[in-house]
């Protein structure tokens, strides 16, 4: 439908995300189900069925005589993916998924000029406005980010799609206000050799550089920058 009324697609932006939070001796794996296939699986499915288009459009030059300068893949993923959080087992599992597949994307894509970043954003949205706060962290997480409007958000998104973006791939920013992260990415930190003592000595060697459980909501709990 894109092509026929536009001539191609030159951007794609994967934000749709819904909630079914539950703590994981609770939930239901219908909920469970519903969001993984929400939230992750038809980010690949639009990636799978956009991602060709934009190659033959590179090839055609579309882009121009500089190369293809349009091709920007950005997927909305969530610091819930990052850190985790109470209650949120099939939300956060599909924002870490959208991360991975993310990072592949801009592999696959990389040759073809076409870029695939990650935006995990803080803002007022139809989904944080169905959060019912389970504690005192999460209402006054939820008190700060109805203060930040969602066109934050789109400004970093316009960013990454721009032709100054077109360097910028594989990488997953954060956005708050007039706040942008830019997050770390899984490597190991440290290493030992494994001896029949190995549950001992991961505790006794690398106990010290073993992440916490924070969650999202206590990382971020600080007034934004609006």
């Amino acid at each position: 439908m894109a092509v026929k009324n536009f001539g191609g697609i030159d951007i794609v932006v994967n934000n749709a995300a819904i909630l079914r939070d539950a703590f994981v001796f609770r939930a239901d794996p219908r909920d469970w189900d519903a969001v993984i296939r929400n939230n992750l699986s038809a980010a690949f499915y639009l990636i799978n069925a956009a991602s060709p288009v934009m190659r033959d459009q590179g090839k055609s030059g579309r882009g121009g005589s500089g190369g293809y300068d349009w091709g920007r893949i950005v997927n909305i993923v969530s610091s819930a993916g990052l850190y985790g959080n109470l209650g949120q087992a099939a939300y956060a599992s599909a924002k870490a998924g959208l991360f991975g597949l993310t990072r592949v994307t801009a592999m696959d894509l990389f040759r073809a000029q076409i870029t695939a970043n990650a935006v995990a954003p803080f803002a007022r949205t139809r989904v944080t406005d169905i959060i019912q706060p389970a504690n005192d962290a999460q209402k006054s997480y939820k008190e700060r980010a109805l203060k930040i409007g969602a066109h934050h958000v789109a400004n970093l998104v316009t960013a990454l799609c721009a032709p100054a973006g077109k360097g910028i791939t594989g990488q997953l920013l954060g956005v708050r206000g007039r706040e942008v992260f830019l997050f770390g990415q899984p490597r190991p930190v440290a290493r030992i050799e494994a001896g029949a003592s190995l549950a001992q000595d991961l505790s006794a060697k690398l106990s010290d550089k073993f992440t916490d459980l924070t969650t999202d909501l206590e990382a971020f709990n600080t007034e934004p920058l609006l």
